[in-house]
C-alpha cells in the first residue's frame, strides 16, 4: 500500500487533511474527557448546595457568588459536552476539519469557563470556610497557578518551540 502515502509536510506528519482531522479529532475528545469529568462533579456538587439547610444562613453576596457559579458551571458543562453533540450532528458529512476547528473553540471556552467556576467556587468556600481577609489573595495565588499551568506554559511553549 506504498502509493497510498501521502508525502510528508513541513512538520514531519505523512497523513492526509482527512488523516490530521481524524487524528486531531481522537486528540481533542480525549482531552474533552478529562474536562468533561471534572466539571461535571464540580457542577454536580454545586447544584446541591442549594438544598442544603446552611444555604438560607448565608449573606446575600455569597448567595450571588453561588448564583454566579452555578451558571459558570452550566456554561462550562454545555461548551465541554458540545464537541460530542457537534460531532455526531455533523458526522457523515465530510466536514471534520470545520467539526474538529468549531470543537476546538467549544473546548477552549470550556477551559475558560471552567477556570471562572473554580474560580467563583473556591472564593464562595473559602468565605463560608474563614473570616480571613485574605481569602481574596489566596484565590488570586490559585487563579495565578492555574492560568500559568493551563495557558501561560503552553503559549510558552507553542511560541518557543513553534517555526513559521
Amino acid at each position: 500500500m506504498s502509493g497510498d502515502r501521502v508525502p510528508a509536510r513541513a512538520d514531519g506528519r505523512h497523513e492526509s487533511a482527512d488523516q490530521r482531522a481524524d487524528r486531531r479529532w481522537g486528540e481533542l475528545i480525549q482531552e474533552v474527557r478529562v474536562t468533561q469529568t471534572g466539571v461535571q462533579i464540580l457542577f454536580g456538587f454545586l447544584l446541591t448546595v442549594v438544598f442544603t439547610p446552611r444555604y438560607q444562613q448565608l449573606p446575600h453576596m455569597d448567595r450571588t457568588i453561588y448564583i454566579v457559579t452555578v451558571v459558570l458551571g452550566a456554561a462550562a458543562t454545555g461548551a465541554l459536552i458540545g464537541p460530542v453533540s457537534f460531532h455526531r450532528i455533523v458526522a457523515g458529512r465530510r466536514i471534520k476539519p470545520e467539526a474538529v476547528r468549531w470543537a476546538s473553540r467549544l473546548t477552549f471556552a470550556g477551559l475558560l469557563l471552567l477556570l471562572a467556576t473554580m474560580t467563583s467556587a473556591l472564593l464562595l468556600v473559602l468565605r463560608v470556610a474563614t473570616d480571613g481577609g485574605y481569602v481574596p489573595w489566596l484565590v488570586a495565588g490559585v487563579v495565578a497557578w492555574y492560568l500559568a499551568c493551563w495557558f501561560v506554559l503552553p503559549f510558552w511553549a507553542r511560541h518557543r518551540h513553534t517555526t513559521g
